[in-house]
């Protein structure tokens, strides 16, 4: 193929992304109309599994005052662990693992590279739909990453070499489960601290979040 038949092709696609990426907002912005939420609340906690809490010295709540069980400090959710989230009106639910972050993130097409003193970031999600309604939105407007100062920083167009992208949407039957990659682009001396995630198209009141590191 020609350089200029390249070109051309590298144009649709991302004419097409942006399409799609028009049409998701689109989506977004109805769900924020339809959304009466009474505040965001972020989720920490990790979904521990029943391997984990049968596991010889696991941790136990400890004990209080009058026999009364204590509530055990639990460390912040990290990447790889799980997760379990629910939507803000429709009452779905979907167990969200922030799988792995590569970092940073070498752009899978040729013409599209990261801004100058920029770096693009992939963060693989794997996502189960748990609730009785198929998963049926666009991951990459539920992400963003945060970087040690607080700044968050949403998805970008790019795809990378890290691995294959979510469908726009993506749709995933109750009880299945999908995975694929988010992009972002931050500053080359940003240093990333927290992947965040929300379903309703990043419209739930509630947020997970994982530690990065």
């Amino acid at each position: 193929m020609s350089a200029t038949a390249r070109r051309t092709t590298s144009a649709r696609r991302t004419r097409r992304t942006a399409a799609l990426l028009l049409g998701a907002a689109l989506v977004s912005l109805t769900a924020t109309a339809c959304n009466s939420t009474g505040g965001a609340s972020v989720s920490t906690e990790a979904k521990q599994t029943a391997a984990a809490s049968a596991a010889p010295g696991s941790a136990q709540p400890a004990s209080g005052p009058a026999g009364k069980s204590a509530d055990t400090p639990k460390a912040p959710a990290k990447v790889a662990d799980t997760i379990a989230l629910k939507s803000t009106d429709t009452g779905n639910t979907a167990d969200v693992t922030a799988v792995k972050v590569v970092d940073p993130a070498e752009s899978a097409n040729e013409y599209l590279k990261p801004a100058d003193g920029k770096r693009y970031v992939a963060v693989q999600f794997q996502i189960k739909a748990t609730g009785a309604q198929a998963y049926s939105e666009a991951p990459f407007s539920s992400a963003k990453v945060v970087d040690t100062q607080g700044q968050a920083y949403g998805a970008s167009l790019a795809e990378t070499k890290a691995g294959p992208a979510f469908q726009t949407p993506t749709n995933i039957a109750p009880g299945d489960t999908g995975k694929g990659f988010v992009t972002f682009e931050v500053p080359n001396d940003a240093k990333l601290d927290k992947v965040q995630f929300a379903l309703d198209n990043g419209f739930a009141s509630q947020v997970g979040q994982w530690k990065i590191g």
